[in-house]
């Protein structure tokens, strides 16, 4: 019996190795290996702290900004407006701490907020009014952009006064405990994120309907689940986690900027997709999303250090995008081969 039970937890976990998911993990991060590989051999440059710790600041904010499109993405929809509304979401911590001179704490959270009532907002035009993803979010990308300009009078808002704004992103905890060691909070504010975002996609029932709805909505709703409920939910969570973003790039450039955001959605998507995460839906990990997030801030920041013009490193990307999503549709038509065993009557 005991022999049995080894036996079974042995070829379960070489089940769990050998899964398709797990292969695409390591196929990732192999993939991460040899760019930082490359690029160390490429640049003397690549690998000082200081530009280690400036590709660590980059994945921080994309990151986050991944893990929020993530949830998106595997209901099966896409979320546009996810760098705009990190940019909105930011404006408005300006306005209430720099402007309005209003606490601190009440600032970080209005940011938050803010995202979680875009989000809702976005979740309502999808769920209730039946737009599809792509159009809502397009249009909300396009009216916080319009906000940011509008609220900020198209100038950026400094954190000045507040300098303990700032360490929200650029001091380090870690480096008080452990000196020799200093990791940016950005990095440990999406260390944290990515596990409780990947304990409520997995263990949590509003992680379970994520995938339901990603994999068959219809039969969700037939089952007699409120199935614009729990989308609209999935859309606030990916809008609340995009304000932490805009935290954490307003505090590291100690301004709210209007400008900046678009474009940031691309690479989101881009690490998203790098990730694993299918765009049909119904599949996808917080863990291949951060290794996602890696890739795309190492090649960008790789390349730029190589004097690629910034308009290559967006080509590459785009590349990129496309090379992973031909795969998974590769991945997803891979046809299966069944064995029919035929017995003659008598």
């Amino acid at each position: 019996m005991a022999a049995t039970k080894t036996q079974t937890r042995t070829g379960g976990f070489a089940a769990t190795l050998l899964s398709p998911d797990t292969r695409r993990k390591f196929l990732a991060f192999a993939s991460l290996i040899l760019i930082v590989v490359i690029f160390s051999v490429a640049s003397p440059n690549f690998f000082q702290t200081a530009n280690l710790i400036s590709v660590l600041l980059a994945t921080a904010v994309n990151g986050v900004l991944a893990i929020a499109v993530t949830f998106i993405i595997i209901t099966g929809g896409i979320d546009l407006s996810v760098g705009t509304l990190m940019t909105f979401c930011a404006v408005i911590a300006g306005v209430f701490i720099t402007i309005w001179g209003l606490p601190l704490w009440l600032g970080i959270l209005m940011a938050p907020v803010t995202g979680v009532i875009c989000g809702l907002t976005t979740g309502t035009f999808v769920a209730k009014l039946k737009i599809p993803p792509f159009i809502a979010t397009l249009g909300m990308m396009m009216m916080t952009k319009g906000l940011s300009m509008v609220i900020s009078g198209t100038k950026p808002i400094y954190f000045t006064n507040t300098p303990e704004y700032t360490g929200i992103s650029m001091d380090s905890v870690i480096g008080r405990i452990i000196p020799g060691l200093p990791v940016p909070n950005a990095v440990l504010i999406l260390v944290l994120l990515a596990i409780l975002a990947s304990v409520v996609l997995n263990k949590t029932l509003l992680g379970r309907y994520t995938f339901a709805l990603g994999s068959n909505e219809e039969a969700v709703r037939l089952s007699g689940v409120n199935v614009d409920r729990w989308k609209i939910a999935i859309y606030a969570l990916g809008g609340g986690i995009c304000g932490i973003a805009g935290l954490l790039i307003s505090s590291r450039l100690n301004s709210a900027q209007p400008a900046l955001g678009q474009g940031y959605e691309l690479d989101a998507i881009a690490a998203v997709v790098i990730g694993g995460t299918s765009l049909s839906g119904g599949e996808g990990t917080i863990l291949g999303t951060i290794i996602g997030a890696f890739i795309i801030s190492t090649l960008t920041n790789g390349l730029r250090i190589m004097s690629v013009p910034q308009e290559w490193q967006t080509v590459v990307t785009g590349v990129i995008i496309i090379v992973a999503v031909y795969m998974d549709i590769l991945r997803r038509h891979k046809p299966t081969t069944v064995s029919v065993t035929v017995t003659p009557s008598v």
